[in-house]
């Protein structure tokens, strides 16, 4: 149970439906900040201002997926106010306060370590991201369905990056009957594929191995399908590329050269809001039980 705990949620999406849902059922005191066109109607829920007093006695915040942008603005679908999440406020929460996001962009990484407040990084631990691998395959699928004009049965794709969401979106279309080549740079990650029956290749080899592709999806967050590369893709190839923004895809090219390609991060928040939230919610909650209690104690 969460009694006694304060939590306030500022900003988000329909992800943040499920934490607040959690967080109430298992007796937080919760505050919803950034949430003024909120329809739903909890039980126990205070709505509240994006200020410092609001903010003293929080043990744990918990901002959107990702966190804030480089200037502090954080993102709500729920609100058509703009929020910045400045020093004062950071500096006004109890020194045992968690505050959980996504990820954090550099601003709200030094503003965490500025005033020595643990900042947790959901996406970053192994057991989240592999939950929420499966609602970002299917995302992925879905669109791949949606916008071309063939079967993924019987066709060429392939998977660039074979990390939590890569090896998880390589054996979904594996298991729909697609032949799947994966680009990997670790021997260790050459070797699983391989293992698993998938068409392993060394990213440095890319040009040579899109020359008949029908799918590609991209995992990683670094420009990895240039203007060379995409020169050498069929004109029917669709991209799917969910690595975070900018993505590793050159978009202006593709469209220059009318080759389809799709910028789609964030999927687990768009094709399965309730999943993920939940994805979410269970995760911060175990955190937040075996950690603030031992943390106030500290102080």
């Amino acid at each position: 149970m969460l009694t006694g705990i304060q939590v306030a949620l500022i900003g988000g999406d329909a992800r943040q439906l499920e934490v607040i849902h959690k967080c109430s059922e298992l007796d937080a005191s919760v505050y919803l900040i950034g949430f003024d066109n909120l329809q739903n109607q909890f039980g126990g829920i205070t709505k509240a201002e994006l200020t410092p007093e609001a903010l003293e006695a929080m043990d744990a915040i918990i901002l959107p997926a990702v966190g804030t942008d480089d200037t502090g603005l954080v993102d709500s679908i729920f609100s058509s106010q703009n929020m910045r999440l400045a020093d004062e406020h950071i500096a006004a929460l109890p020194k045992h306060a968690l505050v959980f996001t996504g990820m954090a962009k550099p601003y709200l990484r030094n503003l965490c370590t500025k005033h020595g407040i643990k900042l947790i990084e959901l996406f970053d631990r192994d057991d989240v991201a592999i939950y929420n691998s499966v609602p970002t395959a299917e995302g992925a699928l879905m669109l791949a369905i949606q916008n071309t004009d063939i079967t993924i049965h019987g066709s060429e794709s392939m998977v660039l990056g074979f990390g939590r969401t890569g090896m998880t979106l390589a054996r979904m279309l594996q298991g729909m009957g697609s032949h799947v080549r994966v680009g990997v740079n670790k021997p260790d990650h050459h070797a699983r594929a391989w293992e698993m029956g998938l068409n392993p290749f060394h990213t440095k080899d890319l040009y040579s191995k899109v020359a008949s592709v029908d799918y590609i999806f991209n995992t990683i967050p670094a420009l990895i399908i240039t203007a060379q590369i995409i020169a050498n893709i069929p004109h029917r190839s669709l991209i799917v590329d969910i690595a975070s923004k900018p993505g590793g895809t050159d978009f202006r090219f593709a469209e220059k050269r009318g080759v389809k390609a799709m910028l789609a991060p964030s999927l687990p928040g768009i094709v399965a809001p309730k999943t993920a939230g939940r994805i979410i919610a269970d995760s911060l909650i175990r955190i937040i039980m075996e950690n603030v209690s031992s943390r106030r104690n500290e102080e």
